[in-house]
C-alpha cells in the first residue's frame, strides 16, 4: 500500500496546480509547506503555452495596426512594470491615491507577471539577499537560465511572501487582483479577439481580425515584455558598468536601460534604491522617470523621491565607472 500512496497524491498536487491558473491561493497551506525547488510543469504550462502562441504570427500574418497594437501595449504595460510594480509597489518611490494605485495594478496584472503583492514581495526579497544563495534569481549563484526564467517555474517561488507586504495587504482590490491574478490578462485577450474581429467588420482596409490581434496584441507584446523585463534580472547583474561599490553583481547598462525604459540602470538602482530616479545624471535616459514626472505634473502622482547628491556622489569607484573586466 505505500508504494501506491503517492499516486494519488501527485494526482491532487497536479489538480491543485491546474487549479492555480485561475486561483493562486489554491492549497496555499501546501505552498506554504513546500520546500520542493522542482519546476511545476502543470502550472507553468500556460506560460510555455503563451510562447508557442506566438508561432501563430506565421498563420494570422500581420498588419501595421497589429503591430502598433502590440508596441503600444507594450510600453504601457512596461511602464506599469517599472513605475508601479517597481518604483511604487516595491520601492514606494512615490505617493499617488487609491484610484489610481488600482488603475495601474491592473494595468501590471495584464503583463501576465502576476499580480502586484507578489511581484513587490519577491523584489522586496531580492534586495535583501541580492546576489547570495537566498536569492532566487541571481545569475551568479544559479547560472543565466534561472535567473532570467528558472525561477518562476519552482513550486518554492510561486507563493506571495505576504511578509514582505503588510503595508499593501490591507487593500482588499490588491489583494483579490493578486490572488485572481489572470483574470484580468484573459479579460485582456478577449477584448483584443473582439476588437480584431470588429475592425475586420467594420474596416476591412486596416486588413486586421480577431486571431491577428490577438496573436500580436496579447501573445507576442506579452512574451516580449516578459522577457526585456527578466533582463534585468538575468543580463543586468552580468554584463554592463559599475560606477558603485555595492554588495551584489548589479550593472548599467544603457541597451538593458532603453528596453525596459530606465530599469537597466540598475548599479545605480542597487546603490539607492528609494528614488524615483534611475538614471542618476543627465545622459542616462529613464524614460520611466520622464513619464512620472509628466504625471506629477497632471497630479495623478506626487512626493517623487529625489537622488540626494551626498547619495550620487558617495561609494563610487574612485569617481570612475568600472566595467565587468574589472571584476575579475
Amino acid at each position: 500500500m505505500s508504494r501506491e500512496s503517492p499516486g494519488p497524491v501527485k494526482q491532487s498536487e497536479s489538480l491543485i496546480s491546474v487549479i492555480r491558473w485561475f486561483d493562486s491561493e489554491a492549497g496555499l497551506d501546501l505552498l506554504l509547506e513546500s520546500q520542493d525547488p522542482g519546476v511545476d510543469w502543470w502550472r507553468i504550462l500556460p506560460f510555455a503555452i503563451s510562447h508557442v502562441m506566438c508561432l501563430g504570427v506565421f498563420l494570422v500574418g500581420w498588419s501595421w495596426v497589429a503591430v502598433a497594437v502590440a508596441a503600444g501595449l507594450y510600453l504601457v504595460r512596461m511602464f506599469a512594470i517599472t513605475g508601479f510594480y517597481h518604483r511604487y509597489f516595491s520601492h514606494r518611490t512615490f505617493k499617488t491615491n487609491r484610484f489610481w494605485q488600482f488603475i495601474f495594478a491592473v494595468l501590471g496584472n495584464s503583463s501576465v507577471q502576476r499580480g502586484p503583492l507578489w511581484w513587490a514581495a519577491h523584489h522586496r526579497h531580492h534586495h535583501r539577499y541580492a546576489d547570495q544563495d537566498e536569492d532566487p534569481h541571481s545569475p551568479s549563484r544559479h547560472g543565466f537560465w534561472h535567473s532570467h526564467i528558472g525561477w518562476l517555474t519552482t513550486r518554492t517561488n510561486f507563493r506571495t511572501r505576504m511578509e514582505y507586504v503588510g503595508d499593501w495587504a490591507k487593500y482588499p482590490e490588491l489583494v483579490w487582483i493578486n490572488r485572481f491574478d489572470t483574470v484580468i490578462p484573459i479579460l485582456l485577450a478577449l477584448t483584443l479577439l473582439g476588437l480584431g474581429e470588429a475592425l475586420a467588420t467594420f474596416a476591412p482596409g486596416l486588413n486586421t481580425n480577431g486571431p491577428q490581434m490577438l496573436i500580436w496584441g496579447f501573445f507576442i507584446s506579452t512574451v516580449v515584455l516578459f522577457h526585456g523585463t527578466s533582463t534585468i534580472n538575468s543580463l543586468d547583474h552580468l554584463i554592463g558598468t559599475r560606477r558603485y561599490d555595492t554588495p551584489d553583481t548589479s550593472r548599467n547598462n544603457l541597451a538593458l536601460a532603453l528596453i525596459t525604459l530606465g530599469e537597466g540602470w540598475h548599479n545605480n538602482h542597487h546603490h539607492y534604491a528609494v528614488t524615483a530616479r534611475q538614471g542618476f545624471y543627465w545622459w542616462e535616459i529613464d524614460i520611466t522617470y520622464y513619464l512620472l514626472v509628466l504625471l506629477s505634473w497632471l497630479g495623478i502622482v506626487t512626493d517623487l523621491r529625489p537622488i540626494p547628491e551626498s547619495v550620487r556622489s558617495r561609494n563610487q569607484f574612485q569617481g570612475k565607472v568600472r566595467n565587468e573586466e574589472d571584476q575579475a
